[in-house]
């Protein structure tokens, strides 16, 4: 009788406390852990990239904010998959994944909904000066409350860069609001999609010109990289907002913030920046029309739930012999050599 192997599956080290245990509630582990075959440990330190000791001997790997890079995947002979907890992969080496044979798989779906009610409400954040007001009544300066009128939503127009789950459950939870019909730059999205949500598709430079709201639900690549800059800011009217809670990458911080400190535009909602973590004091605390959050203004137990249920679900389903959702490299799958080492794995880890 042969002996059957298990199959090990690791989170990195950012999951958890000192203690050992997972920081952010219940992620959906149980999933792994009670199926048959599956061991399921995290990775003893904290390293901004993995390094290649980290992966030796696991299958598969779930992921929160450390790089994968080329040297990460140099010596990961049995690693089947990378499961990104999130949408975003601008941290991983696509490329590199690929030639070693791994599959790259985010939680695509899995945080639509709690991204949009982000959004919506930093918008009605901005537009009600929510930020200020409070401010207002912890300083004792109560009279000062008519120099900060606000503004609804009705009759305004959102403008979204970016229209896949996110973008589009923006839109459907502002379904009531009476705003006008929602702009929408995205070359890539298709025009069922579009006609189906109800919005219209614009170049840009019009979204930017006329949308009242300009929220960024788009990857970081080297299409988006620095999409809005000084010229961007320039079309967007001096009562807009941006919003950002996409990546820091795709607008430039320094004109961005040239623009909100000269009042150009209104204001803006930045979840993202570059460098990331801050955590030192940063020049945007020096400005009264910004709210800032860490990357984690849509951080909830439900948010966290579904997206470590989705990653979980990826891994299982790869231990399963089972092509998973949200695969972003698929061409893995037609490499013989990938072919060959994923149906030894399975085979091993459920033979008996």
């Amino acid at each position: 009788m042969t002996k059957k192997l298990r199959f090990r599956v690791a989170l990195t080290n950012d999951f958890y406390d000192d203690d050992g245990q997972v920081k952010y509630g219940d992620i959906g582990l149980d999933l792994l852990k009670s199926a048959n075959s599956i061991d399921v440990s995290h990775f003893a330190t904290h390293r901004p990239e993995i390094s290649p000791d980290q992966l030796a001997g696991l299958h598969s790997v779930i992921v929160l904010t450390p790089r994968v890079t080329a040297r990460s995947l140099s010596a990961s002979t049995d690693l089947l998959a990378i499961g990104r907890f999130g949408v975003g992969y601008d941290t991983v080496d696509v490329g590199a994944c690929t030639a070693a044979d791994v599959v790259l798989l985010i939680t695509k779906g899995a945080v639509d909904y709690s991204v949009a009610e982000a959004t919506v409400g930093w918008m009605l954040a901005l537009t009600h000066h929510v930020r200020i007001k409070d401010q207002l009544v912890r300083t004792g300066n109560w009279n000062e409350r008519n120099s900060f009128m606000g503004c609804e939503l009705r009759r305004r127009t959102l403008g979204i860069i970016g229209f896949g789950g996110i973008g589009q459950s923006v839109v459907k939870l502002l379904t009531g609001f009476g705003m006008n019909t929602p702009l929408v730059f995205d070359p890539f999205v298709a025009a069922s999609v579009l006609a189906d949500s109800g919005v219209q598709a614009v170049s840009l430079d019009e979204l930017l010109e006329k949308s009242d709201f300009v929220s960024l639900h788009c990857p970081l690549n080297d299409q988006t990289r620095e999409l809005i800059s000084t010229r961007e800011l320039s079309l967007m009217k001096p009562t807009a907002y941006l919003l950002n809670t996409a990546r820091g990458g795709i607008v430039n911080e320094d004109d961005l913030f040239t623009a909100l400190r000269q009042r150009r535009i209104a204001g803006a909602a930045i979840d993202c920046f570059v460098g990331e973590p801050l955590t030192a004091a940063t020049r945007w605390a020096d400005l009264d029309n910004v709210l800032l959050a860490p990357h984690s203004i849509a951080w909830t137990h439900e948010l966290f739930l579904e997206i470590g249920h989705a990653a979980c679900q990826g891994m299982l389903d790869i231990f399963q012999g089972r092509r998973p959702r949200g695969v972003v490299n698929p061409e893995v799958f037609d490499r013989p050599s990938f072919k060959v080492k994923w149906k030894r794995i399975v085979q091993s880890t459920h033979e008996s």
